[in-house]
């Protein structure tokens, strides 16, 4: 075991007054905690560029390259290693003089990731919670040889990597299937293709739940939808139907649309939507719902708590096609969800794997006794 404040120098960093603008017209790039990727940056991810008169007249400090950087207040555990001479915000600490003889970069970075949920718990302040240098110098980690370190870094790039891959392919048939919509549908704006448009009072039938969020019961019967992202469960059901689920507040706006059928209960704030016409597709309409996200963002109320209300739903409209074309969206959206199941439950499989890997690697006390 080695200490992690004995293998190398811990180097803070600072913000130059924006008083005196000569500061920030240099050529040496500055960062913030945005910057760190878990990866290699360079002058590409730089925030700003400072002068050598910003060095010399403030807390900012050179950091030689291939040190790594690791975000110590906002996003606390975010790492990188940086390509060339950087500088930093006092958000990050950098590990510097780094004997790479003895210790392979990648290894210490993987190693800084794995202890990313231990950092966040030693965070300590009013109003912004950070952790002290001593933290992170006090780490301890195995000390293996240089091949096998780069053994373990490499296993577990390799890891991400395919949790990378699989979250792409989730964002690209997700786009899929908005531009394929798009394709044979068109918009409502403009209506290419001159489908029926009706107003939302027209499409639905809505209601709301009448419980409080924290009604739900462990083990409960039912689902009891609320505005999480995922479902609860309670031990009384208020509707047995098809219905659409719309999040009526977030706390910054991202609203969220499920589709259910048969028993369940709902959060007072959550919106159920039954389609008036019985042949008509729930989930060719959940899909033009999920289009209209991003204005239900913007146009939502409210300032510690975005929420939506029936005057801003009520102004929505939306394309109803022949029931043909909706059944035929519906099934092209079953393969497409089919598709997406693969995916994510590789996904699940390869970021438990990642935990197991990090617990045998990493998987032990994280300070010096």
């Amino acid at each position: 075991m080695a200490r992690l404040g004995d293998i190398c120098s811990l180097q803070s960093g600072g913000t130059p007054t924006r008083n005196n603008p000569d500061f920030f017209a240099g050529h040496i790039p500055w960062i913030t905690t945005v910057a760190l990727n878990g990866d290699i940056i360079d002058e590409r991810n730089a925030v700003e560029m400072i002068s050598e008169k910003a060095i010399s007249n403030s807390a900012a400090k050179v950091v030689p390259p291939y040190s790594i950087m690791v975000g110590t207040r906002v996003g606390i555990g975010k790492v990188a290693i940086n390509k060339v001479p950087m500088s930093t915000s006092q958000d990050i600490i950098s590990l510097i003089g780094i004997d790479e003889s003895a210790w392979d970069r990648k290894y210490l970075l993987k190693f800084i990731q794995g202890k990313s949920s231990y950092l966040i718990s030693q965070a300590r302040g009013a109003t912004i919670k950070g952790i002290k240098a001593e933290v992170l110098a006090d780490m301890v980690l195995p000390q293996h040889t240089l091949p096998i370190q780069r053994r373990i870094a490499a296993t577990l790039d390799k890891v991400s990597e395919g949790i990378a891959l699989c979250k792409q392919m989730l964002a690209d048939l997700d786009e899929l299937v908005k531009s394929q919509f798009i394709e044979l549908f068109g918009d409502v704006e403009n209506n290419p293709k001159g489908i029926r448009v009706m107003k939302w009072n027209d499409v639905f039938l809505t209601k709301t739940g009448k419980l409080d969020s924290n009604a739900m019961v462990e083990g409960g019967q039912y689902p009891f939808f609320t505005c999480a992202k995922e479902a609860h469960w309670i031990d009384k059901y208020a509707f047995d139907c098809e219905a659409l689920l719309l999040a009526g507040n977030n706390a910054v706006g991202v609203y969220d649309v499920k589709h259910y059928k048969g028993k369940f209960n709902a959060y007072q704030r959550t919106y159920v939507l039954q389609l008036k016409d019985d042949s008509w597709s729930y989930e060719f309409f959940k899909n033009q719902l999920e289009l209209k996200l991003e204005y239900l963002r913007v146009n939502s109320l409210g300032s510690n708590t975005r929420y939506l209300t029936m005057k801003i739903l009520g102004e929505i409209a939306f394309l109803v096609p022949d029931t043909v074309k909706q059944n035929e969206w519906a099934r092209f959206i079953q393969q497409s969800d089919k598709s997406k199941l693969a995916v994510q439950h590789q996904l699940a499989e390869l970021e438990t794997l990642k935990k197991s890997l990090m617990q045998e690697y990493f998987g032990y006390c994280e300070r010096k006794a």
